[in-house]
């Protein structure tokens, strides 16, 4: 079995004005990915994706481009089963068959952002394709299902201190979460007003709901710490993305500030990011994108990396089908998961993209159960939404 051929698109999804929400990103007005198709010389046909933005702020011309006319071509005729072969040949680059060869890595010196959103999305294919290969669901072959459904929480909360609880129990009312993740920081302005909307948040779902909540980052230090004191009585179940992930110091400091544990990840790629983290007591919960991290491989070398630190794995599943997928798979698979992100903001890259319906009940979620990563792409939307760059 050889790889015959490689198309990306940039794929845009319009969201109905009715269903959009505004954040510190902005309004979203699309949800935007690229998205990876491989195909094998016997027919067999793996989906990925790749990620360099967040909903419908990223531009994904250039990643689209690297995907068709640099990483492309570097597949043609290889094994899709030599995955983590696959994976060091495209980190490495130049220097792969050195790297190979002396057993440790050396990368090209672009080895974040685009370069690793392309890599992301040729891995999450090929286990693709690997799984359906084989006649079984990938998480086979990360070593087993530890559950056949996993606990999900609803991430999404954007309404203001007026609207938030009701929007959070609606949450809870829809799918039975036991969780849910509101949105913190820069989009409500000083620490004292998102800390309003936490409280409402919290008196409107009560003591037995966790509540989890998001600042992507836009927080500094000082404010990230005045934020934990100001909620320290509302019981959060983590916060996320206090400060920028540049600053993993910073997030130290702000993890030791107070007893809530920190969740981070979404914008680090690599295991090695992961290490750092780990190393400089930044988080209690790591949160990779696998559609940016690395892909499968990455996302589960950093699930043993939390296991090792004695820390959690909860992937960032802020995104379309193959992303997600890749998660639930990952999820079922890693000793360090304990819940799965399912976002309540519109999402047609998930729901319109697939052919499957993805629903959550009582609070879980189903792992796949059929080859591969477990859904079939709707080759009209597919078309339909595709950008022309």
């Amino acid at each position: 079995m050889h790889i015959r051929d490689v198309k990306a698109w940039w794929v845009r999804a319009p969201i109905e004005a009715g269903r959009q929400h505004r954040s510190d990103f902005g309004q979203a007005r699309t949800f935007d990915a690229a998205i990876l198709r491989i195909e094998t010389d016997d027919g067999l046909v793996g989906w990925g994706e790749g990620k360099n933005a967040a909903g419908s702020t990223g531009d994904y011309a250039a990643l689209v481009y690297m995907l068709n006319n640099e990483v492309g071509p570097r597949l043609i005729g290889r094994d899709p089963g030599d995955i983590g072969v696959i994976w060091e040949m495209l980190y490495n680059g130049a220097r792969s068959d050195l790297a190979a060869a002396a057993g440790h890595a050396m990368p090209q010196i672009a080895r974040r952002g685009l370069t690793t959103a392309a890599l992301s999305a040729v891995d999450i294919a090929l286990w693709d394709i690997l799984g359906k290969s084989l006649s079984v669901p990938v998480w086979r072959l990360l070593g087993g299902r530890k559950l056949d459904r996993m606990p999900a929480y609803a991430s999404g909360g954007w309404a203001p201190v007026g609207g938030i609880g009701e929007q959070l129990t609606s949450y809870i009312a829809d799918g039975g979460f036991r969780g849910v993740k509101m949105r913190v920081g820069a989009m409500d302005g000083p620490p004292h007003l998102s800390a309003a909307r936490v409280r409402a948040a919290r008196q409107a779902i009560g003591p037995d709901i966790d509540l989890m909540v998001d600042a992507h980052g836009t927080y500094t230090v000082a404010e990230a710490r005045r934020f934990i004191q100001l909620v320290a009585d509302c019981d959060l179940a983590w916060f996320e993305e206090p400060v920028i992930a540049d600053d993993k110091a910073g997030m130290a400091e702000v993890r030791a500030s107070g007893l809530v544990p920190i969740a981070t990840g979404e914008s680090e790629a690599t295991r090695y990011a992961f290490r750092d983290l780990a190393l400089n007591r930044s988080a209690d919960i790591f949160q990779p994108d696998l559609a940016f991290c690395g892909g499968i491989s990455e996302a589960m070398k950093i699930g043993s990396l939390a296991s090792a630190f004695n820390l959690r794995l909860a992937p960032h599943l802020w995104a379309g089908a193959p992303c997600f997928f890749a998660g639930l798979h990952v999820c079922a698979a890693s000793p360090a998961s304990f819940t799965v992100e399912y976002s309540l903001g519109a999402n047609p890259m998930i729901h319109d993209l697939i052919e499957e319906t993805v629903e959550v009940r009582d609070g879980m979620i189903g792992i796949p159960e059929t080859p591969g990563l477990g859904f079939t792409v709707s080759e009209p939307f597919l078309a339909a939404h595709a950008v022309v760059p």
